[in-house]
């Protein structure tokens, strides 16, 4: 008897140790969905996670990236929520704009909870961008256009109407004394990229996005940026353009740039993605893609992420309530 229950005891330490070794190992099929179309930021964080994790070989094979644009990162949240439920090798990108539409309840019957919160890899300051040949030279001679006739500029972005780039002008406008801001014209398009297109072919007159969305065209000239939505300047390629605060209009926004994961896996894959993702952080690889990007230092994993994202919840619905998006 006493040998047979040695036999069972060595049994099931050989199960627990293959158990936890399976749970510190990569996911054998990995997939990024990014909740937008191809070339806006949440596509830029699925395929520069993918990239760096594919080379320093934490996960072997190829990640695909997903887009599912619509709703305001909405169809990806709920096909998460629905579809992928205990799929431990998905990831999803997600930022302050994800975090926007659940503070004014654009996902019927989904809310923060239904999801994994599982890091924020860094964040981007917004900005507020011309073409180059634009009449506009600064972020007053835009505030001082809507206050004569708001609807004279017309603002581009990537979310819906009330989502995060049209938050973020309302705001802008408010505390740069527009007393009309439910007047301003905005257009949505599927993603920074497209909203882009539309300044910089003069389409549209004013660009509300993000630094990484903006830089390929300010790389190449066609775009100047007015101001960054920033405590400080940013170092590097933009440190000659002001923030909005020292043009005078007290406004900071922060779009925060993270993954979430699927619902109803193991508290082990959990806690797997979350050190797989801070090791990554921590990588000279990742801080040059930030460097390169404009991203600045903005890292929370697990728990400590999640309450971040619901204390932004609470305070975008304040301020929503306050622009009159939201009841």
């Amino acid at each position: 008897m006493r040998v047979n229950s040695l036999k069972m005891i060595a049994a099931a330490a050989c199960l627990l140790s293959t158990s936890q070794v399976m749970a510190n190992e990569a996911p054998k099929r990995v997939e990024c969905i990014a909740p937008a179309g191809p070339g806006g930021g949440l596509d830029f964080i699925c395929r520069s996670i993918g990239k760096a994790l594919n080379e320093q070989g934490v996960v072997k094979g190829n990640i695909q990236v997903s887009n599912m644009p619509g709703g305001g990162h909405g169809v990806g949240f709920a096909h998460t929520v629905s579809k992928r439920k205990g799929d431990a090798g998905v990831f999803v990108a997600s930022s302050t704009g994800t975090v926007t539409r659940l503070a004014q309840n654009a996902y019927p019957g989904m809310d923060s909870s239904m999801v994994k919160w599982a890091a924020a890899m860094g964040a981007e300051p917004g900005v507020i961008a011309v073409r180059k040949d634009s009449p506009y030279q600064s972020l007053n001679d835009v505030l001082d256009a809507i206050k004569q006739d708001a609807g004279s500029v017309t603002f581009a972005g990537a979310s819906p109407l009330g989502g995060d780039d049209n938050l973020r002008v309302l705001l802008t406008a408010k505390r740069g004394g527009v007393s009309n801001i439910k007047d301003l014209r905005y257009l949505s398009f599927n993603n920074g990229g497209d909203a882009l297109v539309q300044v910089v072919g003069g389409h549209t007159d004013v660009f509300t996005g993000d630094v990484s969305e903006a830089m390929g065209f300010f790389d190449s000239g066609d775009l100047r940026i007015l101001a960054v939505l920033a405590d400080e300047r940013l170092e590097g390629k933009l440190a000659d353009v002001p923030t909005a605060k020292e043009q005078g209009v007290d406004v900071t926004w922060l779009n925060f740039r993270g993954v979430y994961v699927a619902p109803g896996i193991s508290d082990e894959q959990y806690n797997w993605w979350q050190q797989t993702f801070s090791n990554l952080y921590e990588t000279p690889e990742w801080k040059k893609v930030m460097q390169q990007n404009g991203l600045i230092p903005f890292h929370k994993v697990g728990g400590e992420f999640t309450d971040y994202v619901n204390a932004q919840i609470a305070e975008v619905r304040q301020i929503s309530q306050e622009l009159g998006i939201i009841k």
